[in-house]
């Protein structure tokens, strides 16, 4: 990835407008240091490894550099890929649609491929798919902590299976790469996961801190069959903020001019499906009016285009400070770039002239630091002789971590509302009725589709919170010790960022962090399209990173 992009794979959040110099020294062999002086912009932690731990941690690293181990893991996730746990938008409960019993082929899977985590772990099936495991530990004073993945995976679709280099639910392994749908999202963080939990119990590790896993069966969809039921079991199980930290999927990490940064993102954009119906008068068409109803709502489209949501410098917000992580680490940066960065902190004028730079500068701008909107579906008519009385489109929009579901509405109603008038038009407005001067000629009713209304969530603290700063080691040691066999050992950063879909979980803690230590490079393709691939040697790394996170967590005083 090459300019601000590079850094924005998903965008970063950090309070790094911390000053000072801190240093913490907790139990053995777990120490972290802010970058020091009062320029700093983005502070780090330190690399953290396990003391009592260590000599474990030390002979699993060497267990995992094998070859008999490397190709039992690869294996593990392509058997997992094989199972085409496909989510549709469409489907019904799970005791309806049988569309969901490929689940348990995917529950048998794991029962036979991980044994000792299910003999060890208890295993709770959540609305008879969803699966939450309890690895107890021997401390029950001590919160847990949370790993969360998805099983399910989009569809692929059938018109492009003769694009994939090796079938789309092959799990094949070439020697490079592990292909298949799924083998990036989720199920290398879900493999992973238990992998690394298998072969602690193979050493008979048993924790001191509970490990709770969570693995969902529709995150392709919003979660509403399995996240939303899993958080209210663990809800009604566990109680409120009963949870020191959850890891779920979401950034990873990529090299941005000899500089590994990784992105455990903090916090989450709102989110809103806004509904436009336009109705109008039917009749003949061979006696059409001036503009039809589909006429008046492409009007209001073209409208809304026109007018996109800008993007916002917030200084205490989500993309502006990924921009001080950059201008203090990043060495290929542009010198007047950076001095503007650091100039925007305290000047105003600095900071909108900032804002005009990055507009040409980062083509990632205006979709990561403000809120977007995508006309994605429209309908109307019903035949080409008789004029459409009902026409609809639905605008999709996530919303700035700075701005609100009823700022977005507001907004909305406000660019509708000239058109509603023009073409005289009553608008509903989200419930409330605008009329037009005269005798309506039909309406225009904006609405939620879908019940799809999401505020940003709460951000979750990050410099001067142990959870972030145990997460935040724990990802720089894994770095800094990868067992990559061609890549070289680069400096690295962790500076937090923004994604999606942990709605369902907010209410267990105060940290959640979205990150599945995954490099830009170990995407083959990308996931959700044709040739979804993990690399396989960084799949070894996402099991090295849970490994040492579940040791890490296991004996620090950073958690509740």
């Amino acid at each position: 990835m090459l300019g601000l992009a590079g850094l924005l794979g998903l965008v970063v959040l950090a309070q790094c407008s911390w000053l000072g110099l801190i240093s913490y020294q907790g139990v053995a062999g777990e120490q972290w240091v802010q970058s020091s002086g009062e320029d700093s912009l983005c502070p780090q932690v330190s690399a953290i490894t396990p003391s009592s731990h260590g000599s474990l941690l030390e002979s699993l690293d060497s267990e995992f550099a094998t070859e008999e181990f490397k190709l039992k893991a690869y294996e593990s996730l392509g058997g997992a890929v094989r199972i085409p746990t496909e989510t549709f938008d469409d489907l019904g409960t799970p005791e309806e649609d049988p569309r969901w019993e490929v689940h348990y082929d995917f529950h048998t899977y794991v029962e036979t491929r991980f044994p000792r985590v299910h003999e060890n772990l208890l295993r709770t099936k959540v609305n008879t798919y969803a699966l939450v495991y309890y690895w107890k530990g021997s401390d029950e004073t001590l919160k847990p902590v949370l790993i969360a993945a998805h099983a399910d995976v989009v569809p692929v679709e059938p018109a492009t299976a003769d694009e994939w280099i090796n079938p789309p639910y092959s799990g094949y392994y070439d020697g490079e790469w592990i292909w298949g749908r799924g083998s990036c999202d989720d199920k290398s963080g879900l493999i992973g996961s238990l992998t690394a939990i298998e072969t602690l119990l193979e050493r008979g590790f048993a924790p001191t801190r509970s490990v709770i896993l969570a693995f969902g069966i529709d995150e392709e969809r919003g979660g509403y069959t399995g996240a939303l039921s899993i958080g209210r079991y663990l809800l009604e199980t566990f109680g409120e903020d009963s949870i020191s930290l959850i890891v779920d999927e979401g950034g990873g990490y990529s090299d941005i001019s000899g500089t590994i940064f990784a992105s455990p993102a903090v916090a989450e954009k709102g989110y809103l499906d806004v509904r436009v119906d336009v109705s109008t008068p039917g009749g003949h068409s061979s006696k059409p009016p001036k503009h039809t109803g589909i006429g008046i709502l492409s009007n209001i489209i073209t409208e809304l285009e026109a007018h996109p949501h800008q993007p916002q410098l917030v200084r205490d917000r989500t993309y502006y400070q990924s921009l001080q992580c950059r201008a203090e680490y990043d060495n290929g940066l542009d010198p007047s770039m950076r001095k503007l960065i650091q100039q925007s902190r305290s000047s105003d004028e600095a900071l909108q002239q900032l804002e005009g730079e990055l507009l040409e500068f980062d083509p990632a701008y205006y979709a990561q630091a403000g809120t977007t909107q995508a006309i994605d579906l429209i309908g109307g008519g019903v035949k080409v002789n008789a004029l459409p009385e009902a026409v609809w489109t639905i605008a999709n929009h996530r919303i700035a971590d700075y701005s609100s579901v009823s700022a977005l509405q507001e907004r909305f109603a406000s660019i509708v509302n000239p058109i509603a008038a023009k073409y005289n038009m009553s608008l509903d407005a989200f419930g409330e009725l605008v009329e037009s001067g005269a005798p309506a000629y039909g309406q225009v009713r904006l609405s939620q589709a879908f019940g799809s209304s999401l505020e940003p969530a709460p951000v979750s603290p990050t410099i001067g919170s142990g959870p972030y700063e145990l997460l935040s080691g724990t990802i720089i040691s894994t770095l800094q010790t990868h067992l990559r066999s061609t890549e070289p050992q680069r400096p690295a950063v962790v500076s937090p960022g923004l994604s999606l879909d942990t709605r369902h979980y907010w209410k267990l803690t105060k940290h959640i962090f979205r990150y599945g230590h995954r490099g830009a490079t170990d995407n083959y393709n990308g996931a959700h399209t044709t040739n979804e691939a993990i690399r396989a040697e960084g799949f070894l790394e996402v099991i090295r990173f849970y490994t040492r996170f579940i040791l890490n967590a296991d004996e620090t005083n950073l958690l509740d």
